[in-house]
Parts: structure tokens; C-alpha cells; sequence
């Protein structure tokens, strides 16, 4: 059977089963989710019923609300898998294209971990000594995850049948290193979206890329307590058929610290499928702005017209790395500026500790929309209380720079500190249609291996500011062929590891810029960022996959031609 042309693959091989594993298979945690259940739907098209992802079960009894479990499919493997020590619960996961997803329960594999441990020191030399924190349970996953694919090949397939296994950061790696060396049949694909070192360095504040050339990844692993992550991490990708990373600046951190350039680079795309269109985007949009001024009305006690510019910024709480340090520093620059003719209310929207939703908050909210406050609560600036309001470093900044949401200044900044499902207490709201609501973004990160925020704004027409350091700001550079401000719809900063005052002043200036466009200029900056999100589809950047399935896959056929002549 000739399979290079199947699926549109245009000469490539083409794999008949791809498995993919990753920590956030049906388990919303992080950015990875995002790349994996938007990519579904493309990639389960192309593979109907042929692509299995792989995640833990995290659930025990729980409902998974990603997870809709289906015990018809594989019915009689998953009994043969139950023989050999396997916990699993099939389904599919609940996001467009429903692929099939198998959860495994990774927990009785704790009592075989240093037996594990032992067989992966002697194959790769990966050392586990030094393990702690999430070290054990990932490994664990993963290696369930691998007797997974290896007990599924073994009870279905055969090598007249050209499969694919793809791991996603260092918390696959045990599983993709457990198939290479007992189903080298199989090819296999390693991600990793951010070095653990790299986001190490620049985590510990510390210059990474001026002297990215100079840091040794091993001896950094050894000073950073990272030795166990990086040591996965590094002998996987030395090991796997296709080495890849998400964008090209990642990439030269991979050549710099793990010591391998990627085989491809993959970038990162977007499913707009979800992106409301007509009456329900004006409808969606003028809602999340009616309720972002009246949670700041309520808090603070100060008026906002419909004139006001809504800017934030929202992600992971890295304080330095995700850049809310420089974001909190600029909104305050800003209060300063003589030129500014317009109230901004900029919300800093990132999961901290949260105790609980502000009942005084709440009890203002609660009492009909026609009720306008004059006077401000206590603390004017949070709208959830933290466990550790005294040690928080958003609050912290604002108290430092004296940013109390005061009467009088132009500029109010609003600490949104608790994920928006919808269900958050105050704001009650996702975090989609929150987005909606914005007139501008900003998301100038110093780490950012890719980049999804600043995608999904401009996805939703929301023209944002980012920076060089973030794979999405350069790949936007390239894509706009290096037309680079505001009116394009993203504007890239450049930074560097030395030059936070002139990041800050120029995300300032563009803010400024920005709240001084007529309506017909903020038209041509929203439909411009709209036309740029329409390049970064998964229909275009799926084909970085077919290039990697082909590598790993040419790869492994040629290891089975060499074995079979020795």
C-alpha cells in the first residue's frame, strides 16, 4: 500500500496512528493545553479516529470536565491492558474534532520508581538522583504513558503500520525513551516549548541572552538544582527521531543549553472557531465592557464613560518573565503623561493566590446595574482577596509606585487575580469573552517561548503589544514582512536583557499612540490585527507536522532496514 499521498501529505510519509502525550491531555493547566485541544481539530480531520491522545488521570472520582468517557471504544484492548497492569479510562476529550483520549492512572508505578529509575540510567543516562517536586509523578505519567502506546501497538498494529509517538516537554520524555528502546518500530517526536534551564535563568533573574552563547546547560542544571529535568529533557531529545520547539528563538536556546538544534520548528497556531462573528461579537464585546466598568465603578468609586480605553494584560504569573512587572511599570509611567486626553482602566489579569471573591465587592455588584458609587472601597486596586496580600508582587509594585487608583489621575489599574471561568465571583466572566471587551493587550513578555495571549487577542480583534523575546513577536515581524506598529494591528517592542526603562517608555508611548487614534485609525488597527491572526490557523502551520512525522518516520524506517541487515 502507497501511503505518501494519503491525507494531502504531498510525497511525505504519512503516519497511519499518531499517539500524542502530554501532563495537559484533558487536565487545563497551562499554555500546552491550548497548543494541543486547538490542534485536535485539524489533526482529527486528517487522522479521524487514528489520533489517540494520551494524559493523566488526575480524576480519581472525580467528573473531568475536559473528559467524556465512552467504555465501547477499545473495549477489548483495554481489557488486555488491564492484564498487564494498566488503569485506563478511554474516551474522548471534550474540544473541537472530540479525538479520542486515554487517561492513565500513573499512581501504581510509584512502587516500581527506582527499579525505573535504574533501567533509564543504564540505557541513557538520565540521571534521577536529584529529583524532587513534580519530578516522580511526571515520570511516572510518562512512563505509563509509553507501556500505554506499547500495549495498544502490540494488541492492534503491526510494522506494516507507520506510527507516530509525540511527547510534549521533559514530562514525556521517560515514556518516548521506554519506546525507543522496546518499540523502535515506532518513530518518535519530542516537543519542548520551553527549556526547564532557560526559563530556569531567566526565572532566577538572570541575563539569559546575552550570554546565551557562554552558559554551559549542565553546569547551569547543576547550580540551578535542575539536574533531573534537564538530564530527561536533554538525553530525549538526543535520542528521539525528530527533535522540535515552537519557535526560533527557542530553538537557539535548545542549541545553547541542551546542546541539539531542533530537527523543525513548530509553531504554534489557532483554532477560530469559537471567535464570534456579526451581532454576537458586538453583543459579546459591549457586554464584557459594560461589566469590566462596573466592577471598576464599584471597586474604586470613580466614573468610566463609554470614551474609556480597556487595556490589561493576563497569563501565568511569572512576574518578570511574562513581563507584568514592565506592563505594572508603563501603566504608571502613563499616569504621568501629559498627553494622554482619555480615562485607561488597565486590569493585570493573572491567577494568584486567591482566599476568596470581595463580598463587599460582590455586595456592591449585586445591587442593580443603575447604581453608580462615588466612594471607593478599601484597597481600590484587587477585586479578590489573597492569602498572601503582604508578599504579592503585583501589589507590592502598585504599593511601591504609590498606584492606589487615587481621584484624579487618568489612568486606574485593577488586580483581577483569579482565573475567569465564569464562575470567579466578581467579574463572572470567561476568560474569551473578557478578551472581547479590551481595546488593547499588552503582553511584553522577557521568557515567551510562543506566545498564545497575544494571538487569541488578535484573534478577537483586539490589537495588542508584545515584544522580540516572544516567539509570536517574531514571528509577527516576519509575517508582516517587518512592518511593525500599532496601526498593523501588533506592535513589537524590542527588548533585550538590559533595556526594562525603554520597554516601559515605549509600551507607554504605543498606549498613548494608541488612545489618540480617530475611530476610522482604531478600525484599520482592529481589522489589520484580525487579518494577521488568519495566518497563524492550524490549516497553515499543520504542514511544520507533516515535516516532522516524515523526518521521525524516514528515521525509524531506516533504523528497522539497518537492524534487519545486521
Amino acid at each position: 500500500m502507497d501511503r505518501s499521498t494519503d491525507r494531502g501529505f504531498d510525497g511525505l510519509r504519512c503516519p497511519d496512528y499518531i499517539f500524542e502525550s502530554s501532563w495537559e491531555v484533558c487536565n487545563k493547566v497551562g499554555g500546552i493545553y491550548t497548543v494541543l485541544s486547538t490542534r485536535a481539530k485539524t489533526l482529527q480531520a486528517l487522522f479521524p479516529d487514528h489520533l489517540v491522545f494520551i494524559g493523566p488521570d488526575c480524576w480519581e472520582e472525580q467528573h473531568s470536565p475536559y473528559f467524556v468517557e465512552d467504555d465501547s471504544l477499545f473495549a477489548d484492548w483495554r481489557e488486555k491492558a488491564s492484564q498487564e497492569g494498566l488503569a485506563l479510562r478511554i474516551g474522548r476529550w471534550d474540544v473541537p474534532g472530540n479525538p479520542i483520549a486515554v487517561l492513565v492512572d500513573f499512581k501504581p508505578f510509584f512502587a516500581q520508581k527506582d527499579a525505573i529509575y535504574t533501567r533509564l540510567w543504564e540505557a541513557f543516562q538520565v540521571d534521577s538522583l536529584h529529583a524532587y517536586g513534580d519530578y516522580d509523578e511526571a515520570s511516572m505519567f510518562s512512563y505509563a504513558a509509553g507501556r500505554t502506546v506499547e500495549s495498544f501497538y502490540r494488541f492492534y498494529l503491526d510494522e506494516n503500520v507507520r506510527v507516530v509517538f509525540h511527547g510534549n516537554e521533559w514530562m514525556t520524555g521517560l515514556g518516548l525513551l521506554y519506546i525507543r528502546q522496546h518499540l523502535p518500530q515506532v518513530a518518535t517526536v519530542f516537543t519542548t516549548h520551553a527549556t526547564s534551564i532557560g526559563r530556569s535563568i531567566a526565572g532566577n533573574n538572570k541575563p539569559l541572552y546575552d550570554y546565551l552563547c557562554a552558559y554551559d546547560g549542565d553546569q547551569m542544571a547543576e547550580e540551578l538544582n535542575m539536574q533531573s529535568k534537564h538530564s530527561i529533557e536533554k538525553q530525549t531529545a538526543l535520542h528521539v527521531d525528530c527533535f522540535t520547539t515552537v519557535s526560533n528563538i527557542t530553538d537557539e536556546e535548545c542549541k545553547a543549553l541542551i546542546g541539539k538544534p531542533a530537527d523543525v520548528v513548530l509553531p504554534n497556531g489557532f483554532e477560530d472557531g469559537f471567535v464570534p462573528t456579526g451581532n454576537a461579537f458586538t453583543k459579546k464585546r459591549s457586554a464584557a465592557r459594560r461589566r469590566l466598568m462596573r466592577v471598576a465603578n464599584a471597586l474604586t468609586g470613580r466614573e468610566f464613560d463609554a470614551d474609556t480605553l480597556i487595556v490589561s494584560t493576563s497569563g501565568r504569573y511569572e512576574f518578570r518573565n511574562k513581563g507584568i512587572d514592565v506592563f505594572i511599570d508603563a501603566m504608571n509611567r502613563l499616569r504621568f503623561s501629559e498627553g494622554l486626553n482619555r480615562q485607561v482602566l488597565a486590569f493585570v489579569e493573572v491567577p494568584a493566590w486567591v482566599a476568596c471573591p470581595r463580598a463587599d465587592l460582590q455586595n456592591r455588584l449585586e445591587s442593580g446595574a443603575e447604581v453608580v458609587y462615588k466612594d471607593a472601597l478599601e484597597n481600590p486596586y484587587i477585586t479578590h482577596w489573597l492569602h498572601n496580600m503582604d508578599e504579592d508582587r503585583v501589589l507590592g509594585m502598585m504599593g511601591y509606585l504609590g498606584m492606589a487608583n487615587e481621584n484624579g489621575s487618568q489612568v486606574t489599574v485593577i488586580f483581577v487575580p483569579s482565573y475567569l471561568n465564569g464562575t470567579d465571583g466578581i467579574v463572572n466572566m470567561s476568560y474569551y469573552d473578557v478578551v472581547l471587551g479590551n481595546d488593547l493587550t499588552v503582553y511584553p513578555s522577557y521568557y515567551e517561548p510562543w506566545g498564545y495571549t497575544p494571538l487569541e487577542s488578535i484573534a478577537f480583534k483586539v490589537p495588542c503589544i508584545t515584544t522580540g523575546l516572544a516567539g509570536f513577536g517574531q514571528w509577527a515581524l516576519t509575517a508582516e514582512n517587518g512592518r511593525n506598529s500599532i496601526m498593523n494591528g501588533v506592535k513589537v517592542i524590542h527588548r533585550t536583557d538590559y533595556n526594562y526603562h525603554e520597554v516601559a517608555d515605549e509600551i507607554r508611548d504605543t498606549v498613548l499612540e494608541y488612545a489618540k487614534m480617530d475611530r476610522g485609525d482604531v478600525a484599520k488597527s482592529r481589522t489589520n490585527a484580525f487579518r494577521l491572526s488568519k495566518k497563524a490557523l492550524w490549516s497553515h502551520f499543520i504542514s511544520y507536522y507533516r515535516t516532522a512525522y516524515d523526518l521521525a518516520l524516514c528515521k525509524a524506517e531506516q533504523r528497522m532496514k539497518s537492524s534487519e541487515n545486521q
